[in-house]
């Protein structure tokens, strides 16, 4: 049993506490997680992460934990697996705490001190409260498990309780994972750059450390904060035991995977410490981002499903929940409301770049609407002072020039055509030629006495200010209400550098690097509750904030500035490894590609990207009437099958980098419809299959082909797949079936 189906046999989440042996053990839907403290007061060590495991099983594995444990303290320290380990410990690894009191004590020593157990409606939540011995120091241990899920969410809250200065806190990690097992392991993530995002990279884990990491003050194209870790040849799409992480931080991030001596695998993540103490005054309290993990034992794609399936339902639309992290949020305008397929969108960049009018928009909103898009976004360009990327940045005001009665008459026109109106906006950065830098220029990141780095013509407003993110939210607010929008796609291009506070010198100006995250989701969170009915799409040049942090206070992300078919199916296949495809927009634009010169047809550049939300990025002026109707005809078969792709289970039967065929199988959750999408490269004759099997069906029912109307049985379309039509090269199919009750 796969994907969906399988979660009809689900148990509810739940923690069990045994105080005889000091063991927590938390059931998730198929998998248990447990940590036991050894002796009594002990910090606690980790026992059992993956499968179903029984308490009374769980409990003599404590015993002869414990047992293992107080023969190993005199001479194998490196056996142990702390739940949060600490530097002055017995604990060589990379720690989860690095901490110095104000009398130069740079070792923490925990206790044990109490828990709490609270059901939050369809989760619970345990929290282990460890105690400094002689130091007011204390961690809070948070875990979360939602019914029906393998994920557990996991986040550490540092308390300061008083009775001495500020702590000086040099890294503070949101978990600690220990991955079972002590033979190869195989890592899988996610690398790449500015237009190549997210492509998936698999190697086999050597002795010694793998750190993923990004020094930027966002997510980065180079890396991104996922992992999964299986046993070398144990694992396919379908079957196998997967471990795998993912970090809630659109920040400076950092996750270390590291071979222990004793040949465990321990994995730490969380903010990226790089030049970035804290100080933790008497009386506060630090929440850190939350570090997910998930089990699976049905492969890679079971892996993917998972982190799908929690995303859809606890991300992209989560509910108000009490003891949140303060850096994952609920956001209470959603209310919980389930996750649909996203608006068609049409964006015009690439058909007029900067050089937008009224009038121009117009001519292309009525294109647009002509081939199905229910959205039309205008983009950069628009705002006072803005020829090109040298000027105008931070100046969000409507261009007399090119808008002299603002937005709304373009809004009213897009309105009147029945889509919805969205703006580009970059509302974190400024240019030095513009008027809101001329009239504050202490309000970017900069050291007095140094020259600082623009990126784009661009500086980086330093959110980290309360008056700076005070007025962000305000303009952005001003142009919503003026401009009658439904959309913002919130852009950011370049990273955070020379992050100077000098009004805060000597007063810890480097908490900057976390600050400006923390404010930039609070202005986030402001403008949702100001503008529930707004939706917003996350944009670093591309693919470069993707992350559950964003996810959970946007509704899609841009995946990437290529745009070149062939080259977003990596890019969109490393993406869903990860990420739910509903969050994933995809545009189709000209041929030749703007970007990569290469022409390819329009059934094949709408197929790829109907895999996940559908955008059109084209000139649409240029296009003649038998390029507007094909686009049309597009456009309507993805409108009949765009939820079974968002919400459905995702299945990979096959992937590009293995043999030049990228081919995607989804399935509705009621299982009434099974969409199948397909594109490859280049092919040699005879070199690559001319059909593909498909997985997941119930061998009994039939399913009816939504273009031909031939009837096919499940078992037929497993056994036999679909074949795979057109030309040798840059060929691909969307095929359709509807299952079929009680057909012959």
């Amino acid at each position: 049993m796969t994907g969906v189906s399988a979660r009809s046999k689900v148990r509810p989440s739940a923690v069990h506490y045994d105080a005889r042996e000091r063991l927590w053990a938390i059931d998730l839907a198929s998998s248990t997680y447990a940590f036991v403290s050894p002796e009594d007061g002990a910090p606690p060590r980790n026992l059992h992460w993956g499968a179903a495991a029984p308490v009374d099983a769980l409990l003599r594995a404590a015993r002869s934990s414990g047992d293992l444990y107080r023969a190993r303290r005199v001479t194998h320290a490196d056996d142990e697996t702390p739940e949060y380990g600490v530097a002055g410990d017995l604990h060589f690894e990379e720690p989860g705490l690095v901490a110095e009191y104000p009398d130069g004590t740079r070792a923490v020593q925990w206790h044990v001190s109490g828990h709490e157990v609270v059901r939050e409606g369809d989760a619970v939540l345990l929290t282990v409260r460890l105690a400094d011995d002689r130091h007011p120091l204390v961690a809070h241990l948070c875990y979360r498990a939602f019914d029906g899920h393998d994920v557990l969410e996991r986040w550490v809250e540092l308390e300061h309780t008083g009775g001495e200065g500020p702590v000086v806190v040099r890294a503070a990690r949101s978990a600690e994972w220990w991955i079972p097992g002590t033979g190869r392991r195989t890592v899988r993530y996610l690398h790449g750059g500015w237009g190549r995002e997210t492509q998936l990279v698999e190697n086999v884990l050597a002795p010694g450390k793998l750190v993923l990491e990004s020094r930027r003050g966002l997510t980065g194209h180079h890396l991104n904060p996922w992992f999964t870790v299986s046993a070398t040849g144990a694992v396919t799409e379908e079957s196998g035991a997967v471990w795998s992480g993912e970090l809630a931080w659109s920040g400076s991030w950092k996750i270390v995977l590291e071979s222990t001596p004793a040949g465990r695998l321990h994995v730490v993540g969380g903010w990226n410490e790089f030049d970035a103490p804290l100080l933790l005054a008497p009386g506060a309290r630090l929440g850190l981002p939350v570090f997910a993990g998930s089990w699976s034992s049905e492969g890679f794609g079971g892996s993917r499903r998972g982190w799908h399936a929690y995303q859809r339902e606890h991300v992209l639309a989560s509910e108000q929940r009490s003891g949140r992290s303060p850096s994952f949020p609920s956001r209470p305008v959603r209310g919980g409301r389930p996750v649909g397929p996203r608006p068609v969108l049409y964006n015009s960049w690439e058909a007029t770049e900067f050089a937008v009018d009224l009038d121009q928009q117009l001519r292309l909103a009525e294109r647009a609407a002509r081939v199905g898009a229910e959205m039309f976004v205008l983009d950069d360009g628009w705002f006072a002072g803005r020829r090109d990327d040298t000027a105008g940045l931070g100046d969000w005001t409507p261009d007399p020039g090119k808008f002299p009665k603002g937005l709304g008459p373009l809004a009213d026109g897009v309105h009147s055509l029945g889509m919805r109106f969205g703006v580009w906006m970059e509302p974190e950065m400024v240019n030095p030629d513009s008027s809101l830098y001329r009239e504050h220029p202490d309000w970017v990141f900069h050291f007095e006495d140094r020259r600082g780095s623009t990126w784009r013509n661009q500086l980086v407003l330093n959110l980290a200010r309360p008056d700076v993110a005070d007025w962000l939210f305000q303009a952005v607010d001003t142009v919503l209400s003026d401009g009658d929008v439904d959309f913002v796609k919130w852009d950011m291009n370049r990273a955070l550098s020379e992050t100077g506070w000098p009004e805060e010198v000597g007063r810890n100006p480097e908490r900057a690097w976390m600050e400006h995250v923390e404010a930039l989701y609070r202005i986030l969170e402001r403008l949702r509750r100001a503008h529930p009915e707004v939706a917003f799409e996350s944009c670093a040049s591309g693919g470069g904030r993707a992350d559950l942090g964003m996810l959970a206070r946007v509704e899609q992300v841009w995946t990437s500035d290529d745009t070149d078919a062939w080259d977003r199916v990596a890019i969109q296949e490393g993406f869903a490894e990860a990420y739910a495809p509903v969050a994933m927009m995809n545009w189709v634009t000209d041929s030749p590609n703007p970007l990569t010169g290469r022409r390819l047809p329009l059934s094949y550049r709408f197929h790829v990207a109907m895999g996940g939300s559908l955008g059109i990025g084209a000139d649409l002026e240029a296009w003649g009437e038998d390029e507007i109707a094909e686009a049309s005809h597009h456009v309507a078969v993805y409108k009949q099958i765009r939820r079974t792709v968002a919400v459905g289970s995702h299945h990979r039967l096959e992937r590009s980098s293995d043999g030049g065929i990228s081919a995607t199988q989804y399935v509705a959750p009621d299982r009434s419809e099974v969409v199948v999408i397909a594109a490859w490269g280049v092919r040699r004759f005879a070199a690559h299959p001319s059909r593909i099997p498909l997985v997941a069906l119930a061998p009994d029912e039939h399913y009816e082909d939504a273009d031909t109307g031939e009837l096919r049985s499940g078992a037929d379309l497993m056994a036999i797949g679909v074949d795979l039509p057109g030309s040798l090269d840059y060929g691909s199919l969307c095929a359709r079936f509807r299952r079929v009750p009680g057909a012959p």
